[in-house]
Order: C-alpha cells, then sequence, then structure tokens
C-alpha cells in the first residue's frame, strides 16, 4: 500500500509517493500539465493508493531523493589542447601569424583576413603561418597527415611534418609527433581565389571526418557522462561576444579564438546523448540568447535537457565579466557596492535568459535554470538566490566546492617557501585535514541555502584545486610536488571521501573540471593529461569514474 500526495502551488504541481522501504521522491510540472499528474496519480488511486490533494505555501517543494550524477567540464580550444577532440587538428589552430622575411618572428605586417579569419592576400615578402598540436613528448598520433584546402596558392608543412605529395587542393605530409609541433606556412594565395577551407585531417580518417569530426577515443571516453558543460568550448571567460553576428560558425577558420560554434555542440550531445550546459556570453544581448535558444530547440534531441547558466563565475573578480556585472548593477541602481551589484545582476540578468529560454522552448520542462554563486560564501548565494525572488525561477544552485590548497609567495599564512620544502606525505596530510574538510563544510552549508530556497544543489566544477597564487606559481619545486600529489594514490581515496560527502550532502550534478588538459604551475585541473594517458595509472580518473558507474552511469572504467 502507498500513499501519493499533490501540493499545487501558484506555477506547478509536485507531488510525492511513498512505498514502504523506498525513499521520498518529488516532481515538478507546470501548472498547464497538471491533469497529467492528477490522472496518473487518480489512477494510482484506482489501484490502492491513498490519494490526498492540497494547497501549499508557494515555493514550497518536497525534498526530492538525491540523484548524484557526473558532468564534465571540457579543456577549451587551443593549439596546446592535450585532448584533441576533433580528427581535424586545423579546427585548434593559432591565428594566423603575419610573417616577414628578415624580420623577427611574428614581426609581419597586418593580415588582410576575411570575415571567416581565412587570408585574402599577402603582401610582397610576407607569408601567414599557424600551428597545430604544439605539444611535447609525442602525446598526439603520428603517421600520414591529409591537408584538404580550397582556392589558388602555395602552403607548405614545416616543423614535424614533411610532404610526401603535393597535388593542387591536396598535401599528404608524415608526421613525426616526437618532433613537437605542427607548422603550416601560407607561402602565396591568390586574391580572387585565396586559400581557405584548409583541414589537416589525422590518419585515417580521410573519409569520415566530415560526417564524425570527433575523435573515436575522444568520444569512448566521456561516453556515459550525464553532463557536458561548454564553457571553455565557448570561450565564456571574459567572452567579447555581443551579438548573433558574432558568434563562432562551421566555416570559422579556427576555433581557438571565439569558441566551438553551437552546431558543433549540439551534434556531439545528440551523438553522445548527454545533456548539454551552456554558458551566455556576459554581454550577448537579446537577439543572441533567443537565436541560441531556436537553433538548441531545433537541433537537439528533444529527449535532452539543457542546463541555462548566464556566463561563468560572474561573482569573481578576475574576470572581466564581474567588472561588466558590477557596472551595470550600479548603473540600475541595484546598489553602490560593485561587488554586491555583481551579485544582484547575476539574478537580474539570469531571468531576463531564462525568460526568453523558456519563451522559445515553450515551458520549462526541459530547461534547468541555474543560478551560480561562490562555494566559499553562501552570503553570495543568498544574495543571489533571493534578489528579486530569483529562485522562484530557477531550478538549481550551482558551485564549485574545490578541494582547495593555494599558496602564495609571500603573506601571513602558508607561503610557497613552506610548501616546497614539505615531503608528498606531508602535503597529502594538509590536504587530508585541511583542504577536504573545508571542502566538506563548504558543500554542506550551499545545501542548507539550496534547501532554504527549494532550489536544486549541483556543481558547475570541482575537484582539486592545488596551485601557487601571487607568485606562488613560479616555485618549481612546489609546482612539481602539486604534480606528484595529482599522480598519488592517496588523491584517489580523498576523492572517494569528496564524492561520499557530495552524494549524502544531497547534491545531485557534479561537473568536474576538468577533462584532458597539461598540467603546469597555473594548476593540475586535468582529470587526465594527455589523450593517450592509461586512464587506470591516474587515481583521480579511476575514483571519479566509480563513482559515477556506483550510480548507474555507463562511464568509460578500464
Amino acid at each position: 500500500m502507498g500513499n501519493v500526495i499533490v501540493k499545487v502551488d501558484s506555477g506547478n504541481v509536485f507531488w510525492k509517493d511513498f512505498v514502504l522501504g523506498q525513499r521520498m521522491r518529488a516532481r515538478s510540472v507546470p501548472r498547464r500539465h497538471a491533469w497529467r499528474v492528477l490522472l496518473a496519480v487518480i489512477g494510482a488511486g484506482l489501484l490502492g493508493v491513498g490519494l490526498s490533494v492540497g494547497g501549499a505555501v508557494e515555493g514550497e517543494a518536497f525534498a526530492a531523493e538525491p540523484k548524484p550524477r557526473l558532468g564534465m567540464n571540457l579543456s577549451g580550444p587551443a593549439d596546446w589542447n592535450t585532448e584533441l577532440p576533433f580528427v581535424d587538428v586545423f579546427r585548434l589552430s593559432r591565428r594566423w601569424i603575419s610573417q616577414q622575411e628578415g624580420q623577427p618572428w611574428g614581426k609581419g605586417p597586418e593580415l588582410d583576413l576575411d570575415e571567416h579569419g581565412w587570408v585574402k592576400s599577402l603582401q610582397p615578402g610576407c607569408f601567414a603561418e599557424t600551428l597545430m598540436c604544439t605539444i611535447e613528448g609525442g602525446h598526439y598520433p603520428s603517421g600520414r597527415y591529409v591537408v584538404l584546402y580550397e582556392g589558388n596558392g602555395e602552403l607548405q608543412v614545416r616543423g614535424a611534418g614533411k610532404v610526401v605529395q603535393q597535388t593542387p587542393g591536396r598535401i599528404e605530409a608524415d608526421v613525426d609527433s616526437s618532433k613537437g609541433a605542427l607548422f603550416l606556412q601560407l607561402r602565396q594565395t591568390d586574391p580572387a581565389d585565396y586559400v581557405r577551407n584548409i583541414r589537416v585531417i589525422m590518419p585515417g580518417f580521410e573519409d569520415s571526418f566530415e560526417s564524425l569530426p570527433f575523435h573515436p577515443i575522444f568520444l569512448d571516453r566521456w561516453r556515459g557522462v550525464a553532463c557536458l558543460r561548454f564553457m571553455d568550448w565557448m570561450e565564456t571567460n571574459n567572452s567579447p561576444i555581443k551579438h548573433w553576428s558574432d558568434r563562432p560558425t562551421p566555416r570559422t577558420a579556427t576555433f581557438t579564438e571565439k569558441g566551438v560554434p553551437l552546431e558543433w555542440m549540439i551534434d556531439l550531445c545528440n551523438h553522445q546523448q548527454v545533456d548539454p550546459w551552456f554558458c551566455m556570453p556576459h554581454m550577448a544581448d537579446d537577439e543572441y540568447i533567443r537565436n541560441f535558444a531556436r537553433m538548441v530547440r531545433e537541433r537537439l534531441d528533444p529527449r535532452l535537457t539543457v542546463y541555462v547558466e548566464y556566463s561563468n563565475e560572474v561573482w569573481n573578480g578576475t574576470f572581466q565579466q564581474n567588472r561588466w556585472a558590477a557596472q551595470e548593477g550600479m548603473r540600475l541602481g541595484f546598489s553602490d557596492k560593485p561587488w554586491e551589484a555583481a551579485w544582484r545582476y547575476t539574478a537580474y540578468r539570469s531571468l531576463q535568459i531564462f525568460a526568453i529560454w523558456e519563451d522559445v522552448f515553450g515551458g520549462r520542462e526541459r530547461l534547468v535554470r541555474v543560478l551560480a554563486s561562490q562555494a566559499a560564501n553562501p552570503a553570495v548565494s543568498e544574495q543571489v538566490l533571493q534578489f528579486q525572488d530569483a529562485y522562484r525561477h530557477a531550478d538549481a544552485l550551482a558551485v564549485a566546492p574545490y578541494i582547495s590548497f593555494n599558496v602564495p609567495a609571500s603573506g601571513d599564512g602558508i607561503t610557497a617557501a613552506t610548501v616546497e620544502n614539505w615531503t608528498l606525505e606531508q602535503l597529502m596530510d594538509h590536504v587530508e585535514t585541511h583542504s577536504l574538510p573545508q571542502a566538506i563544510s563548504w558543500i554542506r552549508k550551499q545545501k542548507a541555502i539550496a534547501d532554504k530556497f527549494g532550489v536544486r544543489l549541483i556543481a558547475y566544477e570541482g575537484g582539486q584545486h592545488l596551485v601557487g597564487v601571487r607568485g606562488g606559481e613560479n616555485s618549481e619545486k612546489m609546482t612539481d610536488l602539486f604534480h606528484q600529489a595529482n599522480r598519488h594514490q592517496r588523491m584517489g581515496l580523498l576523492y572517494d571521501r569528496y564524492y561520499q560527502a557530495w552524494e549524502e550532502s544531497g547534491g545531485e550534478l557534479f561537473c568536474y573540471f576538468s577533462s584532458v588538459s597539461r598540467w603546469s604551475k597555473w594548476g593540475s585541473w586535468g582529470i587526465l593529461e594527455y589523450f593517450d594517458d592509461d586512464p587506470a595509472r591516474a587515481p583521480k580518473f579511476m575514483s571519479t569514474m566509480r563513482w559515477a558507474k556506483r550510480w548507474g552511469q555507463p562511464v568509460h572504467l578500464p
């Protein structure tokens, strides 16, 4: 025997069911679909399940059963990207560099580019050059690469590549990745039919790159994750995009300036059957938001859910989006304090963006409307959620509860001079006794805020955060110690406890930061360092995937 309780407020129908031995569940559906829920519940009543219907205070929701799931932040497009998501490596090439014979590297005249970034003409004695796969240690495929292009001109392959066959519009080059980066030089181009649509295809993918541009290793690695957050793929931080015409498209020469086109992000999600998380550029106008939402509605598999967030870390003063929001918030009279104005503008602009998405999608059934905040500061979360009753129009509070240890070169606390003389065990002890408990405390406090306002708690980013700051990053000895810690089995054990605390606190989607990226003095963010890493030798990866698999995700686990 079970009982079903339905409560109706001004915008939703909440229902929960209890069956002996199971936990409470909660759902929310728009009022216009309430009759479907009621019919289903009445049907349950006819089967002997008790039914009661009553009113609830507006905004009241039931405590939903936590459903932890793993999402992933994909590493951003760059010529040094070690994830190698695309089989056409030119898509991650550096912006064209102007060269002039007899002058220092990169000191040629300004290049004449078309709207897609292709060189339309060259001045006498000048050429254009770009780099791809600037990856050390041979961590990208060697073999026979195929260069395809349209137009009339002369292309030369340099660096790790050596031309073995060449005809108009096609070059075959043998590439030895142990020799470093791959260079492509544009030596001549016909202004009436300039060289364009250049593609540099990895070995074995010439026949398939147009129908499936993603590398199979990349696809296999992230098959089964619940969500892909495209913050870095969209070049969200400090984005210059304002208008729909500013966006990257599949015809854009390289994706390393404005980001990966929306069409490709949608195609990836459809292929993987994974929910997308999009970050709307902080200066984007309403037309951009509407056209973006419309393309997603038209092209994304209707079975998938869309996470929508205004920019990224608008609370974070290191980003231009914070300064923009502060200025706009003060202009609108939200506060005379720039930090507070930025928090409130985040809520204000988020609600406008959510409304546009809801209008385009004809409702919010397929949307998760995300309000993001600073994990270490619950007061910021309260400010964002309560300003103009933003929580009533949002679904989730998102934070980044990193296992943090940020070490400056100088100051009153622990400095790089101290840490660089620690043993690896001393460092891991500190992370275990200080950094991990701090992260768990943030999670619990933020969950209390989320519960107070009746929204879900999710993580837009998370993982370890061991890094030098304010000059500390220049300590090579400390950086090496941090890298050792990220390879150590104890880090995997710490992750086990970290994820356990997340699920026990009631956290839901957890988007790890980040997928595959080379570690440096700026941080060890990648859950793997290179596309050809052995995952079984990466404790961070193994712990994360075990956790996801335990919750039923069909992730790749060696």
